[in-house]
């Protein structure tokens, strides 16, 4: 089992909309780039962990859990000439893009907001910190269990969901 984490745009697919899916399973497509390619294709499969980020919104973060359940196979949106993610290049043959399905599992209590994530010592190494637009990354089981910690606790009285403390330099 291996850990990920998948980036979406909450107003293209969000994690409610994966839990709101038939048995709370989707399928993951529209990945157009190829070393996220490469990692769906070859390295992920069913039963790895995933921490689900929420990207190009007011707060980027991780919101929650799914898991992988059925392994990497040809998108078929590349082949749908009305499709946004048509391929003219891919076949049948020769699929040039995959998707896998996810699993929904947790929602987080609070989301972990990038923010977050950077100032946090044990995630300074993490390919989100240092790779930030690749939409599928491997993560570390020490960084999962930090994050997942980070998303159960609960915020504060006066803490909104992804409050993040200053603090002085």
């Amino acid at each position: 089992m291996a850990f990920w984490l998948f980036k979406s745009e909450p107003d293209e697919y969000s994690l409610q909309d994966i839990a709101a899916e038939p048995g709370g399973c989707g399928r993951w497509d529209g990945i157009r780039n190829y070393q996220a390619r490469n990692f769906l294709r070859d390295q992920v499969s069913p039963g790895d962990k995933v921490l689900f980020y929420h990207s190009a919104c007011k707060m980027p973060a991780v919101v929650g859990t799914a898991e992988v359940t059925r392994a990497a196979y040809p998108d078929p949106a590349q082949f749908d000439p009305d499709s946004q993610y048509f391929g003219p290049k891919a076949s049948a043959d020769e699929p040039r893009w995959y998707c896998v399905d996810l699993s929904w599992r947790s929602e987080f209590a609070r989301p972990v907001p990038l923010a977050e994530i950077k100032q946090t010592s044990e995630l300074e190494n993490m390919m989100l910190v240092k790779q930030g637009r690749l939409s599928i990354q491997p993560v570390a089981a020490e960084e999962w269990d930090t994050i997942v910690r980070l998303g159960e606790r609960q915020p504060g009285p006066t803490q909104g969901p992804g409050f993040i403390e200053e603090t002085e330099s």
